[in-house]
């Protein structure tokens, strides 16, 4: 057990998704009453549901992290069912279809005027790599606002932001992701220096490749096998795998406990299997 988490109340935004659900259930297994926060209610229960089965506390609190009037009405509800927020996880982010390319790099039939099949770099959607961005890095400040206020008038509290890979490098493709988390692994070192006078302690997590299981995607195609992209992370990450949403939970719960990470603020652990200490080279 990790103390200093039992009985506090943790906020997850994005607690429906594979990373941040198994996040949240966490929590609740130290103790914590855990207010779940997304957009699909739907999604919320089933998590809700899970940790109430394991004998845990949890409610679902459905809002859309950029919406700065859902997010204060999320807090009031959190606050009347449990009071006060002290432990803070920001997982909520995305990509979009339209903000990424089809190509790594530059390609002629990009300036064709119908480029067929190809989605470079000009002719990304500016209003999809807004979203994307205002999602990622909005969609973190705005709960630190809200849940972060409560914080400071209680003595203080721990947020975590969920980064990225690409806080660090941008991956090839990916511009408004990367764009978006480099913008939260900032603001992350920024808010800790800020908030450190409230006794609120603000950290974050860089996720490697976690995929989601028995989903094709980016790594895996619809028969399990890995694409080539998929080949390349391999390849890449010394500990020759990827990641599960398991791995990310010590980190976490070292980073909420305000014993065990006490003189802890202002950074961004990434666990990602070695990848962004390995070079290609």
């Amino acid at each position: 057990m990790f103390s200093g988490i039992r009985d506090r109340v943790a906020v997850v935004t994005g607690a429906g998704g594979n990373l941040c659900s198994e996040m949240a259930k966490a929590l609740a297994a130290e103790g914590a009453k855990v207010a779940l926060i997304g957009r699909t209610v739907e999604k919320l229960d089933a998590v809700r549901k899970a940790i109430e089965a394991e004998g845990g506390t949890a409610v679902s609190v459905p809002a859309d992290v950029t919406d700065p009037v859902q997010v204060h009405a999320a807090g009031d509800a959190v606050m009347a069912a449990f009071g006060p927020c002290r432990i803070l996880v920001n997982g909520a982010g995305g990509n979009a279809r339209g903000a990424i390319t089809t190509v790594n790099s530059f390609v002629a039939e990009e300036l064709r005027d119908d480029p067929g099949e190809v989605r470079g770099f000009f002719s990304l959607d500016p209003a999809e790599f807004s979203r994307v961005v205002i999602l990622n890095t909005t969609g973190t400040m705005i709960p630190c606002q809200v849940f972060g206020r409560q914080m400071a008038g209680n003595d203080g509290g721990a947020i975590i932001n969920i980064a990225s890979m690409n806080s660090y490098t941008p991956l090839t493709r990916n511009s408004a992701y990367a764009a978006g988390k480099a913008g939260v692994e900032n603001f992350t070192r920024w808010l800790a220096a800020y908030l450190a006078p409230a006794g609120i302690r603000v950290n974050g997590i860089a996720p490697g490749f976690h995929p989601k299981p028995n989903r094709d995607g980016p790594q895996r195609d619809r028969d399990g096998n890995l694409t080539e992209r998929g080949l390349r992370t391999i390849e890449n990450t010394p500990m020759k795998r990827f990641g599960t949403a398991r791995d990310l939970v010590g980190t976490l719960l070292w980073l909420a406990s305000d014993e065990a990470s006490a003189f802890v603020t202002g950074v961004t652990v990434p666990v990602d299997g070695g990848f962004v200490a390995s070079s290609p080279v």
